[in-house]
């Protein structure tokens, strides 16, 4: 008799029945080390230290650039840096760069249902709760940012670094700026940032972060502004709608939607560029 899970062969032998696999097995099958993953960290978290306060310091004097445009070049090599470390790590990992293994490697797919695995397109209207939580963190944390620099006046900003400090008379017609802004813009919120935090690291951290991993990841995420360090209480507290939107719809693409909305910069750049402001 044959036992739950077996069927008879035709030659009376049993043969055990496959069960389908866990939603999720996939992407749990090679998990990283906090070893692995604190080192990818770190791989573009000190260059961007060292482009912010040493490279960008050392220039400012020697250039006819304004420091904010400085600063901003900087950050966009910072960003671009580690798109370099993301493909880098993939070929690595996956033994080339084949588009396919990379887009279920990144889940650069449809969201998909947590229930079913099933891709939906409808489950995109999951961004809206999580920009809507990124607001709402990144305003509660305001009043932390400010404690923050005040215990430590050290890491208050540079005048530079402040983005209305770009809205100047100066760069009306200067439209090559305006290419500088879109490479920041895919950098930052597709092939930089989200790449690697979203499509590299985190399928790979719930072997040392479990149903966490996401949380890791957006503190990971906040500390790697150092760049921006005087905005760290903030930063964490408004990124965490990117990390939970990937990781509960193994989707990158909500992460880069949930994060491109910042993107909307581009109009004020245009808006100075032409001259359009009062």
């Amino acid at each position: 008799m044959c036992g739950a899970g077996a069927a008879a062969d035709p030659e009376g032998m049993t043969t055990t029945q496959s069960l389908p696999a866990p939603v999720g097995a996939a992407e749990n099958s090679a998990q990283y080390s906090l070893l692995k993953i604190l080192g990818i960290w770190a791989s573009v978290t000190a260059p961007m230290a060292v482009l912010a306060f040493v490279v960008v310091p050392a220039i400012i004097p020697r250039t006819s650039l304004h420091p904010g445009i400085v600063y901003w070049i900087a950050i966009v090599v910072g960003m671009m840096w580690q798109f370099v470390v993301s493909l880098a790590v993939l070929r690595h990992e996956l033994g080339g760069l084949q588009w396919a293994a990379v887009k279920k490697r990144i889940w650069l797919n449809l969201p998909r249902d947590p229930r079913t695995d099933r891709p939906r397109r409808r489950l995109f209207v999951w961004a809206i709760p999580a920009i809507a939580a990124n607001v709402l963190g990144g305003y509660l944390a305001i009043r932390l940012d400010t404690a923050w620099t005040d215990w430590l006046p050290a890491l208050r900003e540079p005048s530079y670094v402040r983005i209305e400090g770009l809205a100047d008379p100066q760069f009306q017609g200067q439209w090559w700026i305006l290419g500088l802004a879109l490479v920041s813009l895919v950098f930052n919120y597709l092939l930089g940032e989200e790449l690697l935090f979203r499509g590299v690291l985190l399928p790979r951290m719930a072997g040392v972060f479990g149903r966490w991993d996401w949380v890791a990841n957006t503190v990971l995420f906040g500390l790697y502004h150092v760049h921006k360090i005087w905005f760290w209480p903030s930063m964490i507290a408004s990124s965490f709608g990117y990390a939970w939107a990937a990781k509960r719809f193994r989707s990158l693409w909500m992460g880069v939607i949930v994060h491109g909305v910042e993107g909307y910069f581009i109009v004020l750049v245009v808006a100075v560029l032409a001259g359009w402001y009062p």
